[in-house]
């Protein structure tokens, strides 16, 4: 009798549908396994041979895979075929993806998960599977002695054997607080009372860490070490002050516990009780033998640390058991200065009460005035003043006036200054340093931060203006504010200062207003030399392209090929794309500055570009107007100092305003 075949998957439909599907349901895992490759095989020998088209005519494959079926003696006997399969699920549920889980908890406590859609249509909802719970962890969670004596009799109960963190049973019970537990644990293995964890915790420390004082007491009854540590170095006692719980540092006090360990950051029980001004530990740890002045890693007493966070009272408890009110932590800074840093007026107010020394520097030099300063707390240095040394202060190679102005701290800047801080002074060489522009004043620091307000009080004080190696007047310049550099000229800045290190032909002052007219003209009012515009070394001779001079090429020229190399001359810094567009109004405002000058090639150049600056280039051709040359010998006889004054000279008002340029709003 021919054996019985199953059905027959063509190469032109390799997949089955939900119909065929009953007919597989006999087959073992390796079976259905091994069908699926050979179907994969024929689907891609297809795909890599045969056309759409061919293979949509195709009839008759060329390749049959013929189905495992039931064994031939059953068929022989006559057995019915395999049952049909109850209803498939849906295609498109097999083939679900993007499905988001999500667990919540019923009012019931029921654990539950959520199964989504990536749009978040809700796909199904059941209970969690619950975990197997080892019988001797949950007696021991429950608290249900009796049960756990049960076990722990049983020849295959094991209570030392770990889980996978290093937990026995007995550090379950610590943990949980189970007392009794615990007892009937050590009843049968004593021995096991130290026993730690992976992160070499106790069950005493366990049991502290938790607060469950009568585990805790009851270990320390039958044995427990108090001062065996956990990885951090952190005792039993350590933790206890963490927790602020006075009972249980008393247990372990009673039971000898180490007062003075400490732990991986060097820190010891009395650190952490000063930290939460807990003071009833503090005493007790005091009474124990406690060492009031220990330092951590960084040098850090416990003084400092009451300072440091803002902790009164434990900062009075220390100084009334004989804390050291200046010591200083390994960077130098003292309680006093870690009080001044964060701002906590009442400490600074005790800390000076008590005679602390504002005097004393860190290692970075700077004094507690200096941080109070900085920070900006204007009540903390009022209070600071007094004490403070100005001699000290002028040691130190930084004055708080310039901590004040970099942060732009107008109050702490005026009461400075109201207490004769010395509004000149500069940093030292190795602070100056640290800055690029090699800055040395506070006036520096409110210039260049633009605080008009500032540096208002500063030259009102007396601040000289032409100290830095950078000329503050340059930096207001540049900035293009008209209100700061008014200030500074009218207190006496350089109006012809130069940039040092990059030597040019003409005050550097003009190259940074030529975007500012207005300030250019002001500058010439006030005697910026414009005369030194016009000195061109080439004159009317060509001037080589600015892009292509190298001055590797300067050391085998003469002295005066040298010169031009490392000069900046005012047409070549006119002449740059930023400036080459106003170069014709400028040349216009300083002409109204000089007498008979002759322009250099590259200034023609310009004028001769656009045809609105011929009148320019008309004005500049010799001779120059008489009144011209009078206002300039008017100029030179007058003097610059007295020409910033020139409202207040017993002058005709026509001529006042012929001196300022004013002359075509008055007829002559």
């Amino acid at each position: 009798m021919a054996a019985a075949r199953g059905p027959v998957l063509s190469a032109t439909n390799p997949t089955l549908n939900n119909d065929d599907f009953c007919l597989y349901s006999y087959m073992s895992d390796d079976e259905l396994m091994q069908l699926a490759i050979e179907r994969s095989l024929i689907e891609t020998h297809n795909n890599s041979t045969t056309s759409p088209a061919e293979s949509t005519k195709s009839t008759v494959s060329q390749h049959r895979t013929e189905i495992p079926r039931p064994s031939q003696r059953q068929t022989q006997q006559g057995a019915p075929e395999p049952p049909p399969c109850p209803a498939n699920p849906p295609r498109d549920r097999q083939n679900q993806q993007n499905v988001t889980v999500s667990h919540f908890i019923t009012g019931n406590g029921k654990r539950m998960m959520a199964y989504r859609t990536f749009d978040g249509t809700l796909i199904e909802v059941k209970p969690e599977a619950e975990e197997e719970v080892d019988p001797v962890l949950k007696a021991i969670r429950d608290g249900d002695v009796g049960t756990l004596r049960q076990l722990i009799k049983q020849a295959d109960c094991n209570v030392l054997m770990p889980n996978e963190y290093g937990w026995i049973p007995l550090h379950e019970a610590a943990y949980y607080g189970q007392e009794q537990c615990i007892k009937a644990l050590l009843r049968v293995q004593p021995g096991m009372i130290n026993k730690r964890t992976l992160t070499d915790q106790t069950a005493l420390l366990l049991a502290v860490t938790g607060e469950r004082e009568e585990c805790v007491a009851c270990l320390l009854e039958k044995g427990a070490d108090p001062d065996i540590a956990n990885k951090d170095k952190e005792t039993p006692l350590y933790k206890a002050c963490e927790k602020e719980n006075p009972a249980i540092v008393a247990m372990l006090l009673n039971h000898s516990a180490a007062v003075n360990k400490n732990c991986i950051q060097g820190w010891t029980a009395l650190h952490e009780s000063v930290c939460r001004s807990n003071l009833e530990i503090c005493e007790m740890l005091i009474k124990a033998g406690a060492k009031i002045s220990t330092t951590n890693i960084y040098g850090i007493t416990p003084i400092f640390v009451a300072a440091q966070s803002g902790k009164l009272d434990s900062l009075r408890f220390l100084l009334k058991n004989g804390a050291d009110i200046n010591s200083q932590a390994a960077d130098g800074a003292t309680a006093l200065y870690e009080a001044c840093k964060n701002g906590h007026v009442e400490i600074v107010e005790f800390l000076l009460s008590q005679k602390a020394d504002a005097n004393k520097p860190g290692k970075n030099g700077m004094l507690p005035i200096h941080i109070a300063a900085q920070r900006g707390n204007d009540r903390i240095v009022s209070m600071l003043i007094p004490a403070t040394s100005k001699a000290r202060v002028r040691r130190c190679g930084i004055s708080p006036l310039h901590l004040a102005a970099e942060r732009n701290r107008d109050e702490i800047l005026e009461l400075l200054l109201e207490s004769d801080f010395d509004v000149n002074a500069k940093l030292s060489e190795d602070r100056s340093m640290l800055y690029e522009d090699r800055r040395s004043t506070a006036l520096y620091f409110s210039v260049i931060n633009n605080n008009v307000e500032a540096t208002r009080m500063l030259l009102q004080a007396g601040a000289n203006p032409n100290l830095d190696t950078f000329s503050p007047l340059l930096i207001a310049l540049r900035q293009g504010c008209m209100r700061t550099v008014t200030l500074l000229v009218e207190h006496g800045a350089n109006v012809n200062a130069y940039v040092p290190g990059h030597p040019s032909t003409f005050p550097a002052t003009v190259m940074f207003c030529m975007k500012y007219l207005t300030m250019l003209k002001y500058l010439m009012d006030n005697g910026c030399d414009a005369l030194s515009c016009f000195n061109c070394v080439y004159g009317s001779d060509p001037h080589p392209p600015l892009k292509t001079r190298h001055r590797e090429e300067s050391r085998y020229r003469d002295d005066q090929s040298t010169s031009r190399d490392t000069c900046v001359q005012f047409c070549e810094m006119v002449s740059i794309d930023t400036y080459s567009h106003w170069a014709g109004p400028i040349i216009d405002v300083l002409l109204d500055y000089v007498g008979d000058v002759k322009l250099c090639s590259r200034l023609v150049e310009h004028l001769d570009s656009y045809s609105e600056w011929a009148c320019i280039k008309e004005k500049a051709m010799p001779p120059r107007p008489l009144m011209q040359l009078c206002r300039l010998k008017i100029w030179q006889l007058i003097g610059i100092h007295r020409l910033k004054k020139i409202k207040r000279l017993p002058l005709p008002g026509r001529l006042i305003k012929f001196l300022n340029h004013e002359e075509r709003t008055q007829d002559f």
